[in-house]
């Protein structure tokens, strides 16, 4: 008898045909080659304007950029797009972590989308603290929106900015209005005490809320209701329409304890499925009913008024952070600042006066 080689493993594997190239490398080479010229600002206004996604990608990506070496570019591209933005319809959409915003956005947009508009989301996802990094999975959750050749979805990192939008936020929108997208909806990280720059960036307020969470208690609560516009129960199907319609009442009663707002507006609670897309049209009634109350009264361009000084004066803040932490004689004094603290050596409050002084020598 002859003997059989023994295998030393049992995991063996038969030799078998090997698997064609899953990714073409002329395609490869392409992309490479692409990806290492920079437009000119001329190139990616020019795309902006005639609706390119690519362009309008490239745009969103400068504008994001903390390279001092590309602020001038960027603000080139957002200078020559401001004339040709201000269109569009802004929606805020919040909401605390699985109240379901992007299901909801998912299917707000396709609604929004078979009514002939052009949708773009702009999705913050948190940044970790430790790693600094983000998931940005946005786009994985809206399969449907994502297909959708009327929709563009832009998830980008919230970064160390606070109050639930990316540092950039802003300007996105403008490039995103010049490109022709007539609703935007901003979907924010979570709901917090200090998540309120939403709010100062948009036109129509939404909170997402769930039934038995506990929700209804925070209800008296100041903070994130006062701002709302319209409260939406979300996920009020199957055995939890019950509970979505008394948990509708309790924020209808806690809205009545707010004062008045200044747009006139009365806020509106309301009921609704992302699944079923029960509730859905009657949201896009409401918010088409709060614009065309605040254009009749004039609040909803004062409004927009009063956003473009609070975000200039945004914008002089950013810039003086950004120009003292890249400040040679700042970059030199900062490590051994920062180690005099920590021994005890300085104070935090000299320590910052001593670099501030040095600034402005």
């Amino acid at each position: 008898m002859t003997n059989k080689k023994q295998h030393t493993s049992s995991l063996h594997e038969k030799p078998g045909v090997s698997q064609p190239e899953s990714i073409s490398s002329k395609a490869v080479n392409q992309v490479q080659k692409y990806r290492k010229t920079q437009p000119s600002s001329k190139e990616l206004i020019d795309g902006i304007l005639s609706k390119n996604i690519s362009a309008l990608s490239r745009a969103i990506t400068l504008v994001e950029s903390t390279n001092v070496n590309h602020l001038a570019k960027a603000n080139e591209v957002i200078t020559a797009c401001l004339p040709h933005a201000n269109q569009s319809v802004r929606i805020g959409i919040t909401g605390v972590p699985g109240v379901g915003k992007s299901t909801f956005i998912e299917s707000f947009g396709k609604y929004l989308t078979s009514l002939g508009k052009k949708v773009a989301v702009l999705a913050v996802d948190p940044s970790s603290t430790i790693s600094h990094g983000s998931i940005l999975g946005d786009k994985t959750r809206m399969e449907e929106l994502v297909k959708d050749p009327n929709a563009f979805i832009r998830p980008s990192a919230s970064g160390e900015t606070l109050g639930g939008v990316a540092r950039k936020t802003r300007e996105a929108i403008t490039l995103c209005e010049a490109a022709g997208f007539d609703t935007i909806l901003i979907e924010t990280v979570g709901v917090g005490q200090s998540e309120t720059a939403v709010h100062g960036m948009v036109d129509f307020f939404l909170l997402l809320k769930i039934s038995g969470a506990g929700d209804e208690l925070q209800g008296i609560k100041r903070g994130i209701m006062e701002m709302a516009d319209a409260i939406i129960i979300n996920k009020a199907d199957g055995d939890n329409i019950k509970k979505a319609n008394l948990a509708k009442a309790e924020f209808s009663r806690a809205l009545h304890l707010f004062p008045a707002k200044k747009s006139g507006w009365i806020p509106t609670t309301a009921t609704c499925s992302a699944i079923t897309h029960e509730g859905i049209p009657e949201v896009w009634e409401t918010i088409l009913k709060f614009i065309e109350l605040t254009k009749g009264n004039n609040y909803f361009f004062e409004k927009r008024k009063e956003q473009n000084q609070y975000w200039m004066l945004e914008t002089i803040n950013e810039q003086l952070k950004t120009n003292f932490y890249n400040h040679p004689e700042i970059q030199n004094l900062l490590d051994s600042t920062k180690k005099a603290v920590q021994n005890n050596e300085l104070s935090p409050f000299a320590a910052a006066q001593l670099l501030l002084e040095k600034y402005r020598a």
